[in-house]
C-alpha cells in the first residue's frame, strides 16, 4: 500500500493539485504498512468466520434468480488501476445492460434476495477477497466505475493515491444515497452534479487527517450504523 515515488506515479497524478496530499501520505509510511497488515489479518479472519453465511447466501442467490452468485463490476482503485469488485449479485442478470449504473430504492431490477442483502449490506461481504488481494482496503474512498472517475478534477484524483475502500466517512454521511437519488428524475445526472462532488470533498478532507485511529472509528461507526439500522427495521 506504500505510495510510489513521485516520478513513478501515473502522469495524470503528477499535478500541483495532488502534490499536497502526496506529501502527507509519504510521511506516513509506517502507518500505511500497519494499515495493510491490519487489512490482511482482519479480512482473513472475517472471511473464515463468515464462511458459513457466505455459502448460505450464495446458495439462496442461485435459488432466487438466474445468473451468477457474484457481480463483478469494473471499478477503479489505487493509481487509476481497474479491477473487478466482488459483490453478491442483488439484481437480475445483466442489469447494467438494461438500465443505469446507479440504483435507487425503486429499481425494479433488484431481486427479492437482493433487497434483503442491500438492506443489511450483506452484498458487500465478498469484498473481503478484494482486500486480501490488495485491490481494496477497509477504510478509504469508495471505488467508482471508470465513467465517473473520468470526471474527476485534478484534486479529486488525489484519492487514487490509496487503494479504494469498503467504507469511508463519505459513505457514512451518504448512507441513504439511494433514497436521495430516488427523488430525482435523472439518477445519473443527479449523482454527477449533486452527490459526487460533495462525497469527494469529504474524502479529500479525510486524506489530510488520515491515521489508524480515525480508520478504526470509521470502521466501528459503519458497523454500529448497520446494526442500528437493522434493529430499527426489525422494530417497525
Amino acid at each position: 500500500m506504500l505510495v510510489k515515488r513521485w516520478e513513478k506515479l501515473p502522469l495524470d497524478l503528477q499535478t500541483e493539485a495532488v502534490r499536497p496530499y502526496y506529501d502527507i501520505l509519504r510521511k506516513k509510511k509506517g502507518t500505511l504498512i500497519i494499515k495493510r497488515l491490519f487489512d490482511i489479518v482482519l479480512s482473513t479472519i472475517l472471511l473464515i468466520v463468515l464462511l458459513p453465511l457466505f455459502l448460505v447466501l450464495a446458495f439462496i442467490i442461485k435459488l432466487d434468480s438466474k445468473g451468477s452468485v457474484f457481480y463483478r463490476q469494473v471499478r477503479v482503485t489505487q493509481y487509476g488501476k481497474h479491477f473487478r469488485i466482488f459483490k453478491f449479485r442483488t439484481m437480475v442478470q445483466n442489469a447494467d445492460q438494461i438500465g443505469p449504473l446507479l440504483t435507487n430504492n425503486n429499481d425494479q431490477r433488484i431481486t427479492k434476495v437482493g433487497t434483503f442483502n442491500i438492506k443489511y449490506r450483506l452484498d458487500e461481504i465478498p469484498q473481503l477477497i478484494n482486500i486480501i488481494k490488495g485491490e481494496m482496503t477497509f477504510v478509504s474512498t469508495r471505488p467508482e466505475v471508470p465513467k465517473y472517475v473520468a470526471l474527476y478534477t485534478d484534486e479529486m484524483k488525489a484519492t487514487l493515491l490509496l487503494p479504494a475502500g469498503v467504507t469511508s466517512r463519505a459513505s457514512i454521511e451518504y448512507k441513504d444515497e439511494e433514497k436521495l437519488l430516488t427523488l430525482k428524475d435523472n439518477v445519473d445526472e443527479s449523482y454527477i452534479n449533486d452527490v459526487l462532488p460533495v462525497k469527494m470533498g469529504i474524502n479529500l478532507i479525510g486524506m489530510t487527517s488520515f491515521n489508524l485511529v480515525t480508520d478504526f472509528i470509521i470502521l466501528l461507526s459503519t458497523s454500529l450504523g448497520m446494526f442500528k439500522k437493522s434493529m430499527y427495521e426489525e422494530s417497525k
